[in-house]
């Protein structure tokens, strides 16, 4: 007959369990507001793409390679082992020394910018990123909660900086950042009106809590890995100051900076889904 220690220990080794269930089941509801949330990895939209090419290929049409070609740029993350630096809630008075950063180091970024106080205060620094090659998109006007808000404010909250963006750039945005990552079905639905594609992240240094730039460089290290999503805020002090190590340390490590669009290349981000 089981010992009642060793039935005590079973006992807690379930409830451990259902308890680090119950802890994820949590976290998916409140990134989604309560609606379980459906993400897409960049390996799996690359997979999805050269399989429409495979398809493409045995019917003897041109399209396959068209389909392998297309979007890559010099990059091909089927093969490199790539990583994805981005960067919410600018541009602001630290965005020009982040700027000069990554043209010395030659990694391109993706920028989610803010619209009040951010892109209407700094419409040049917007240029700039486009100019340098830097995808530029969109993480809302005000950072209001998308999903406290009623269908005609997500529409405000993502058509004033679409049309700032592009009357800026040149071009439109195609990809877009929930504040705090929270999304629902509504906003998923109003993203696929619009052409916007959700991108959340898979590496966050948390540098809103933090002006350590070590602490924020060690965060990010401990947590990338291929195909990952570097989440960084660069209104904030410290984060700034960390970029040049984060990028010296992953760049030893082989990975090789991207922006989103290349990561998911030749495949590409479809509007109204979420990718991390």
């Amino acid at each position: 007959m089981p010992s009642l220690t060793r039935k005590m220990t079973k006992t807690g080794t379930r409830l451990r369990v259902l308890a680090t269930f119950a802890a994820a089941a949590s976290l998916t509801l409140a990134l989604s507001g309560c609606t379980k949330l459906e993400t897409h990895s960049p390996s799996s939209v690359r997979n999805a793409a050269d399989t429409q090419a495979d398809a493409a290929d045995s019917q003897g049409g041109a399209g396959g390679a068209q389909a392998r070609a297309g979007g890559l740029g010099t990059v091909d993350c089927a093969r490199a082992k790539c990583i994805a630096l981005t960067f919410d809630a600018g541009p602001s008075e630290n965005s020009a020394r982040l700027l000069d950063i990554l043209k010395e180091k030659q990694v391109p970024a993706t920028f989610f910018l803010l619209g009040k106080r951010h892109i209407d205060t700094y419409p040049e620094l917007v240029r700039r990123m486009a100019d340098e090659g830097h995808e530029v998109a969109s993480h809302t006007w005000t950072h209001k909660i998308l999903t406290d808000a009623e269908p005609d404010e997500i529409r405000e909250e993502l058509e004033r900086p679409n049309k700032e963006i592009e009357r800026l750039t040149g071009e439109r945005p195609t990809l877009m950042r929930p504040p705090q990552g929270r999304t629902d079905d509504t906003v998923h639905d109003i993203c696929r009106e619009l052409g916007l594609a959700e991108v959340l992240w898979s590496v966050t240094a948390k540098d809103y809590r933090t002006n350590d730039s070590d602490l924020i460089t060690e965060r990010v290290l401990d947590q990338s890995s291929r195909d990952g999503i570097i989440l960084l805020h660069d209104i904030y002090d410290g984060t700034v100051p960390a970029v040049p190590g984060i990028i010296d340390a992953l760049k030893k490590r082989g990975y090789v900076f991207v922006t989103v669009p290349q990561l998911l290349a030749p495949g590409k981000a479809e509007p109204g889904k979420v990718y991390r």
